[in-house]
């Protein structure tokens, strides 16, 4: 009985199902994300705590922006997470056709622009949540949260429309109409439990 809720309910609204799993799936690279980034400011790079660290709109001067830990740390943590990000997001969400090179260079352009934000995003953000009085303990994983959430924001419309289309996605900006009937015939032919 719930297989089929959920089954009608990815027929029904393939769109809103794929954004569930891009940010459902999307948690395989948080956790590399969190992990990483605790590591790094933890253990790796504890060291460089009291280093300050400025280059173009990288400010990482203060205290309470860790410095050069909190660079690498940050500058790290999101790289990688792109990198599982990538190959989650182009297998089990987009399910996406397009070859791997094709897909590839697009992807390394809109990580680089994920990684310039995301590491240039903390320095500021983390005085931001300084000032608003939130312990010191918890600002770096606060500035990861909203490194998240922007790299949401940013990331599912690139990767859906240029990075990694599929033949219903393209589908439906090519030809508005019978898109119902396109919908559901290609969530059909997806297959897995709801086939």
């Amino acid at each position: 009985m719930e297989v089929n809720w959920i089954c009608n309910f990815r027929k029904n609204h393939p769109d809103l199902w794929e954004f569930l799993a891009f940010n459902v799936l999307s948690n395989c690279a948080t956790v590399v994300n969190f992990t990483t980034m605790w590591l790094c400011t933890g253990i790796l790079f504890a060291g460089w705590k009291d280093r300050p660290f400025r280059w173009l709109l990288f400010d990482y001067t203060t205290p309470d922006s860790l410095m050069l830990c909190g660079f690498l740390s940050f500058l790290i943590a999101t790289a990688l997470a792109q990198i599982v990000n990538f190959f989650v997001q182009k297998k089990l969400v987009f399910r996406s056709d397009v070859r791997f090179r094709e897909a590839v260079w697009k992807y390394v352009l809109l990580a680089v622009i994920l990684v310039i934000i995301s590491a240039a995003l903390p320095a500021y953000s983390q005085q931001m949540f300084l000032k608003w009085g939130i312990s010191e303990v918890l600002i770096p994983t606060l500035a990861n949260v909203l490194n998240i959430l922007v790299q949401v924001v940013i990331s599912y419309p690139v990767m859906k429309f240029w990075i990694m289309p599929n033949e219903r996605t393209k589908q439906k900006t090519s030809n508005k109409e019978g898109n119902i009937m396109n919908k559901r015939n290609n969530a059909d032919k997806r297959g897995g439990v709801c086939k």
